[in-house]
């Protein structure tokens, strides 16, 4: 019996080259294949992040718009009924310069409307207009609900519209009881009723409760800020104005008479009188405003409650006219009023 070679011991594909392996995953380097499936992954991931944050942007768009929207005559009294003063289209024209643009405001009885903007922006302008000074060009001045045409200062004063300037218009040499009956004088037996005048300052200064004053007899020129704010004011109650325009009350006015002109304004609106404040000082427009309209280039570019802004939607909205900040927190608030629903 013969022993088998070392020939026939060996397998049969000794000595041969391997057959190389036709897989794919046999040509790709190890590890290679998943690493190109994550990245087709994170690139897919990728777009749906950027679709979905186009479509974020454009619904903090609308909403944004929709706010802004709210100037429109629609928004109305608080209470839903009819304002003292409305706004309707009101445009305003220097030559080419387009002061006021469609102009929408409604002033309700009873609160104060702050309106902020910067310089430039038709703040003047639009008390201008409302105080008879300037005539619109286009709109309507609607007054509890009838259109009224304001030809002078005096139309619009004999509506009840009472606008106190930043110069405040008094006169230091006179006193008190003086400056508040300046031009409407009570006269009694051909002769001035000094009596009937000074008892009318008083009482006018008591409901207003100004009592930093001593005496209704001193000289306005005498006066610190404050106190000749709240006489400029106690002069346009007097004479039973139901809307007070105050332009800058607060402007160069340290912290003390600060807050007198606030309470004061605080005063006149809890006597049911409508107040129009134009500032710049955002602290003491929170400090007292009910609603805020955003005056930029003679448009209104938002209003509405102060609770739907912040110090930081506000100079957004001064400066650029937009405010991603307040066009979120108003589509927040309607999709939380979408689902109470």
């Amino acid at each position: 019996m013969t022993n088998p070679s070392a020939d026939d011991a060996r397998p049969a594909n000794a000595g041969r080259a391997s057959a190389p392996d036709q897989t794919p995953q046999a040509r790709t380097p190890d590890g290679a294949g998943n690493a190109e499936t994550a990245a087709v992954q994170a690139e897919i991931a990728a777009s749906q992040a950027e679709a979905a944050a186009a479509e974020a942007e454009m619904a903090a768009a609308k909403a944004e718009a929709a706010f802004a929207g709210a100037g429109a005559p629609a928004d109305g009294a608080a209470d839903g009924g009819q304002p003292l003063l409305r706004l309707v289209g009101i445009e305003k024209h220097f030559g080419p310069v387009r002061a006021l643009m469609d102009v929408n405001l409604d002033v309700p009885t009873g609160q104060v409307t702050a309106i902020v903007g910067d310089n430039g922006a038709g703040k003047s302008t639009l008390i201008k207009t409302i105080s008879g000074i300037w005539q619109p060009e286009h709109g309507e001045i609607i007054w509890e609900g009838k259109p009224v045409r304001l030809h002078s200062p005096k139309d619009a004063s004999d509506l009840g519209i009472a606008t106190v300037y930043q110069d405040l218009a008094l006169a230091d040499n006179l006193d008190i009881v003086q400056n508040m009956f300046l031009g409407r004088e009570l006269v009694r037996h051909w002769q001035l009723d000094e009596v009937s005048m000074e008892k009318n300052a008083k009482r006018t200064m008591a409901d207003l409760s100004v009592v930093t004053i001593r005496s209704v007899r001193q000289p306005v020129g005498s006066l610190s800020g404050g106190q000749r704010q709240a006489v400029a004011v106690a002069r346009a109650v007097l004479r039973q104005a139901r809307l007070v325009i105050l332009d800058e009350p607060t402007a160069a006015l340290g912290v003390t008479q600060t807050r007198v002109v606030l309470d004061l304004i605080g005063r006149l609106k809890s006597q049911g009188i409508a107040v129009i404040v134009i500032s710049h000082n955002l602290n003491d427009v929170f400090s007292v405003a009910d609603r805020l309209a955003v005056l930029r280039l003679g448009q209104v570019v938002a209003v509405g409650p102060k609770e739907r802004f912040d110090t930081e939607s506000v100079v957004d909205l001064m400066t650029t006219g937009t405010s991603r900040r307040l066009a979120a927190v108003s589509a927040e608030q309607s999709s939380g009023s979408s689902s109470e629903h």
